[in-house]
């Protein structure tokens, strides 16, 4: 959050800020997944920091594909990374960070020290 709030500060592209080597943690593809109601969750350090329901998505998975497409070529296989509910916060080395979808399996992780 710090290098977006700097880049949008200076009118700069902010899209690094957000997209750097190993910033998007994957857990297990789950082929052919229908998700588009259940609850989102993440906790850090066993705290709940963010929940919700894939339902009050803005847009759903349908119509988010639909508009990328107008974009961009997409194949199968590509993951499309949208918004999360309420509760962003930083993050610090040595956090336990676990990420749940109900119907997928989950996603957890230690955060390590910067490279």
């Amino acid at each position: 959050r710090d290098l977006q709030s700097a880049a949008k500060k200076a009118g700069r592209p902010w899209d690094m800020a957000k997209g750097f080597d190993a910033s998007a943690p994957v857990g297990p593809i789950a082929a052919g997944a229908q998700v588009g109601r259940g609850v989102i969750a993440l906790s850090v350090n066993g705290v709940l920091r963010q929940s919700g329901d894939l339902s009050e998505m803005i847009w759903n998975p349908a119509e988010t594909i639909s508009h990328l497409s107008t974009l961009v070529r997409l194949e199968p296989g590509d993951l499309i990374f949208t918004g999360t509910p309420a509760g962003v916060g930083r993050l610090e080395p040595g956090d336990v960070v676990d990420a749940r979808i109900e119907g997928l399996p989950s996603l957890a992780f230690t955060l390590g020290d910067a490279a």
